[in-house]
């Protein structure tokens, strides 16, 4: 069934994840004899709620600090907590105390969902919590709080790198997570292909993700893992900036190399169109863009029939792991940008940048790229790679050309607009039916460039053993994103 397992880590990556799982809810259909372009079983599991009815709940792992669910609850409706599963009083007969801190309370939109009424309308500022705007229901063992560390705590802040790192290993000698939190959803599935992960890489859940995903090669070696790492784009302090720019550079160093797929995501680029409108303040806002480009790039791991969307991340020797993400918004048509003798290119200008944030200047090499266009296709090329029908020939050209590995996916399904989403975010007329995108993947010549810059920021920060160590690591991922590894020079022909 090839299905994929989430790993979401953290305040910022939960804000995130949740538009993911709403765009998931609304691609469900519920008339008789329809079905949707989108295999659910890839990301949801059957189950059994409390009063035995039938459930399908996403394949997912949540973990935040304590107070970073808001309003929601380990057991909902349909997996209600019963009597038996509270503690009793025990061997204590004497009279009981009992302090409760005072609830949350459930937000208009929440409470709109629980009783079928029309949902009022979100905003920046009634949205406190990524829970304020979930759409889903999930399974209890979904739900891990972290009760080390508070949220936003000013006492004990979670933002070193060392900290988060510490806490996995403290939490993982004590209860076993990947046992407790991981294996229960992996060995429902059918085929696991992958583990997706949804993180943030400049703080303290960089050094908890890469610690975990030690753990997960050791015991799933041959799946394939998807890291999809955000960075904060606005403007901090100086002395913070460099924590934070130490922190990324720890993470690429200890994730990129054991990632199928690594992707830093700025929230939020500095440059964008003006035609967007996006409250730089909102987490909620913020992630709604980024989720737009991500949830669309995965499209064709997820589209009937299935596709071996990891041979397309692969391109021509699977040596490239870290990409870049990059979309546009309603893209003029893609097709008559190409003469039909020639291969289609790869493209270089898209609107929004969300890996190195629109940076231009001198020219790059492309390595390897996937494309995915949604909307405004007709309904044949639903989900199909339109690059030719002799995928095999194709590659070889390229590769005799020296040109980048392309494939590209088109969909007629347009990126729908939910009422857990920004209202007014994109300016076109036809938001209401769904807005058409074109995301991209790509390894590129860029990637290079970025990591001689964080080396020289690293250099700086750190003890001389760790720099040692850490110069090491990234000068080897940085040479495979130097032009000569896969550009088909002469001198590999021997």
């Amino acid at each position: 069934m090839h299905e994929i397992v989430t790993l979401q880590l953290g305040q910022r990556a939960n804000y995130l994840a949740t538009h993911f799982w709403n765009l998931q809810e609304s691609y469900f259909t519920y008339n008789e004899g329809e079905e949707s372009p989108v295999n659910h079983d890839v990301h949801f599991r059957p189950g059994y709620g409390a009063d035995g009815s039938e459930t399908y709940t996403p394949r997912t792992v949540i973990y935040d600090l304590k107070g970073g669910f808001g309003t929601l609850r380990k057991y909902n409706a349909l997996y209600e907590l019963t009597d038996d599963a509270v503690a009793g009083q025990g061997l204590w007969d004497g009279q009981e105390v009992v302090q409760k801190q005072t609830p949350i309370p459930q937000s208009d939109y929440q409470k709109s969902l629980d009783q079928g009424t029309t949902a009022p309308r979100l905003t920046s500022e009634t949205v406190r919590y990524w829970s304020d705007y979930n759409r889903v229901f999930y399974h209890p063992r979904s739900i891990v709080q972290l009760n080390d560390y508070e949220l936003n705590s000013q006492i004990m802040p979670f933002e070193d790198w060392n900290v988060g790192e510490e806490l996995f290993n403290d939490l993982d000698k004590e209860h076993d997570l990947l046992d407790r939190d991981l294996r229960p959803f992996a060995e429902e599935c059918d085929q696991m292909r992958a583990i997706q992960l949804f993180t943030t890489s400049d703080d303290a859940w960089g050094g908890f993700t890469a610690r975990f995903i030690d753990r997960i090669r050791d015991e799933y070696g041959k799946k394939s893992v998807w890291v999809w790492a955000m960075e904060d784009g606005n403007k901090v302090q100086r002395h913070r900036q460099l924590k934070k720019d130490t922190n990324k550079a720890k993470s690429l160093c200890s994730i990129s190399p054991q990632s199928t797929l690594y992707v830093p995501v700025i929230d939020i680029p500095h440059k964008l169109p003006r035609s967007l409108q996006v409250d730089r303040h909102s987490e909620w806002q913020t992630t709604a863009l980024l989720s737009s480009a991500l949830e669309t790039v995965t499209l064709p791991s997820r589209l009937r029939p299935y596709h071996d969307f990891e041979a397309s991340l692969a391109g021509d020797d699977g040596r490239h792991t870290i990409f870049e993400l990059q979309s546009s918004i309603e893209p003029e048509d893609q097709s008559s940008d190409d003469n039909q003798n020639d291969l289609p290119k790869a493209k270089t200008e898209f609107d929004i940048d969300f890996t190195y944030d629109g940076e231009k200047g001198k020219s790059h090499h492309i390595f390897n790229q996937v494309q995915v266009l949604r909307g405004d296709v007709p309904e044949s090329g639903s989900g199909e790679p339109v690059d030719g029908d002799d995928l095999g020939r194709q590659r070889k050209l390229r590769l005799y050309n020296s040109e980048a590995m392309l494939q590209s996916y088109r969909t007629p399904l347009r990126l729908p607009i939910l009422d857990s989403f920004p209202h007014g975010m994109y300016s076109t007329s036809r938001s209401a039916d769904g807005v058409s995108v074109l995301a991209a993947l790509t390894a590129s010549t860029r990637t290079a460039d970025r990591i001689k810059t964080i080396e020289g920021t690293a250099a700086r920060m750190l003890s001389v053993d760790e720099r040692e160590m850490m110069m090491n690591g990234l000068g080897e991922i940085r040479e495979c994103y130097e032009i000569g590894w896969s550009s088909g020079s002469d001198d590999e022909d021997d």
